[in-house]
C-alpha cells in the first residue's frame, strides 16, 4: 500500500486548535488523534471531508466539564496516513481501522458523538461491538441500508466527487454550513491535502455510501440496523435542520432505536450539515447536560 503523510508544517497556521497529536500504529498505517481533559470518554468521529479540527469548538467544552474529549482523524484525513489509491478504501476497511484504533487505545464507557461518515462508521461499530459504548449522540448522520432511493442532492454530490478534477475540501465544508466561515477556517480544512493526490480517501467516501441493495456493505449495515433496533442505552439526536440531505434523518432514528425514548432530542434550526461549525458550543453543552442527566 502506497501511504502518503501530510507534512506537519501544513498544520502550523491552523487556528484555535492547540492540541498536540498522538499517534496509534495500525499495522503499516499511522492514525492520529487529539485529546483534552480527564474523566469519562467522549469520542467524536468526524466525516467527509473534514478532520478532528471540526470539533475544535466542542473539545474545550467537554474538557472543562470533566470529560476526556478525544477526536481521531479517520484514515485518509487530517494527520492520519492517507492510502493513495481509491481502491485502498472500503466501508468495511474504515470500520476495521476504527475498531483496531479503539482497541489499541483501550477506551471504555464511551459517549460516542458522531456526524456524517462518523455516524456511518460509529453506528456500525457500536452495533457490532456494543460493550465499550455507554451512550450515543448523533448529529446529522445515519446508517444507510439501501431501503429507499438516494436523494437527488446526494447523487449530484457523488458525481461531483467522482468527476471533478479539483476537489476543494475547504469550500465543500463551507457549502455544508449555514454560517460564513473565515478564510483561515476554510484553509484549515484544506491543510491535510497538499495536492489532489492526497485526496483519495475524501473522494472515495461518497461512492462508499451503500445506496443500492447489491452494495457489498448492505448486509453488514442491515445487521447493524437490526441491532440498533434493540439498542436500549441512551441515544440522542441533535440535528441541524438546514441540511438538505440529512436534516430529517433524526426522525427515522427516533422511530427505530429504543434508546431514543424519553431523551431530550434537539432541533438546531439555524445549523446545516456541519452542525459543529454552525452550533458547536451549543451541541457540546447539549451533550454534557444529557450525559449528566443520564448518569444521575
Amino acid at each position: 500500500m502506497n501511504l502518503l503523510r501530510t507534512p506537519e508544517d501544513r498544520f502550523s497556521a491552523v487556528p484555535d486548535f492547540p492540541y498536540a497529536p498522538a499517534y496509534t500504529q495500525l499495522g503499516e498505517i499511522r492514525m492520529a488523534h487529539v485529546e483534552a481533559g480527564e474523566g469519562p470518554v467522549v469520542l467524536m468521529l468526524h466525516g467527509e471531508p473534514t478532520w478532528s479540527f471540526l470539533y475544535r469548538k466542542m473539545i474545550p467544552v467537554f474538557a472543562d466539564a470533566g470529560f476526556r474529549a478525544i477526536a481521531p482523524d479517520l484514515v485518509g484525513f487530517g494527520r492520519s496516513d492517507k492510502p493513495a489509491r481509491l481502491s485502498d478504501y472500503s466501508y468495511a476497511g474504515h470500520v476495521a481501522w476504527m475498531l483496531e484504533w479503539l482497541q489499541a487505545n483501550d477506551l471504555q464507557d464511551i459517549t460516542l458523538v458522531c456526524q456524517d461518515w462518523g455516524s456511518l462508521i460509529g453506528l456500525r461499530l457500536a452495533a457490532e461491538h456494543p460493550q465499550p459504548f455507554s451512550r450515543i449522540a448523533v448529529a446529522n448522520g445515519f446508517l444507510p441500508i439501501a431501503d429507499r432511493p438516494a436523494p437527488i442532492a446526494f447523487k449530484a454530490w457523488r458525481a461531483f466527487a467522482r468527476y471533478t478534477p479539483v476537489f476543494p475540501t475547504g469550500r465543500i465544508v463551507q457549502a455544508g454550513t449555514a454560517s460564513r466561515l473565515p478564510a483561515e477556517t476554510v484553509a484549515a480544512y484544506d491543510a491535510p491535502f497538499p495536492s489532489e493526490k492526497y485526496k483519495a480517501g475524501a473522494r472515495a467516501f461518497p461512492r462508499l455510501v451503500p445506496t443500492s441493495p447489491d452494495d457489498p456493505a448492505v448486509p453488514a449495515n442491515r445487521a447493524a440496523w437490526e441491532a440498533l433496533g434493540k439498542w436500549d442505552r441512551p441515544f440522542l439526536t441533535a440535528f441541524g435542520k438546514k441540511d438538505p440531505i440529512l436534516g430529517g434523518a433524526d426522525k427515522l432514528l427516533r422511530k427505530h432505536v429504543p434508546g431514543t425514548e424519553g431523551q431530550p432530542h434537539r432541533d438546531l434550526g439555524n445549523a446545516s450539515h456541519f452542525v459543529q461549525e454552525d452550533a458547536g458550543e451549543e451541541l457540546a453543552h447539549i451533550v454534557v447536560d444529557w450525559c449528566r442527566g443520564t448518569t444521575a
